[in-house]
């Protein structure tokens, strides 16, 4: 006997909210697959067709929601004032804004954000590294900087609520990117 698809599908997407739901509310190690599938309304059985424990559970969320380098818009560096692709990080900030604000905050998964830096690198590397001449060393470390900042920042925007309207946080990054931190406080003197 065939299961259909959709039918699948859905059971597997219904496995994955209720692992969400509960990740929401705790860290993965307090999560059980009792939990999920009690949340899910299935039985353990089912839960393993589709995944090995939990941790696979948010693997799979995590892979999901890591862009493939083909699926991110090519970057072009037009002039020489061009920074980082910020839009490109709030649109895809945006869009997964309910997963990544739990992701990258305090009870999340450490290493979604080295695999959501790691999967954004070749893109920017090569858009900078055909028009710069830069140390790819040197740049590797560029990067990691930036993009630590960018998405601690827009983290930190999800968790206040976007207090901050987009374009002003935006207008913030790339300053704060052109002209440096210290320019930035030292600009608003009393």
């Amino acid at each position: 006997m065939r299961k259909q698809p959709e039918v699948t599908a859905q059971t597997r997407q219904n496995l994955v909210d209720a692992f969400w739901a509960l990740y929401c509310e705790k860290r993965i190690e307090k999560i059980t697959v009792k939990e999920v599938t009690q949340k899910a309304g299935y039985n353990r059985g089912t839960f393993y067709e589709y995944f090995t424990d939990v941790y696979d559970v948010l693997e799979k969320l995590e892979e999901a929601l890591i862009p493939a380098i083909d699926e991110l818009p090519p970057i072009s560096i037009a002039n020489e004032k061009a920074g980082m692709p910020l839009d490109m990080f709030m649109a895809l900030y945006e869009e997964n804004s309910k997963y990544y604000s739990i992701l990258l905050g305090d009870n999340g998964d450490p290493a979604f954000a080295s695999k959501l830096k790691n999967s954004t690198k070749p893109v920017i590397k090569e858009a900078f590294l055909g028009k710069y001449n830069i140390d790819p060393i040197e740049f590797d470390f560029i990067l990691e900087f930036v993009l630590s900042a960018m998405i601690g920042i827009m983290s930190y925007w999800f968790r206040e609520d976007k207090i901050l309207p987009a374009e002003d946080l935006v207008s913030l990054m790339y300053d704060l990117m052109e002209n440096g931190v210290m320019k930035r406080i030292e600009s608003n003197i009393i």
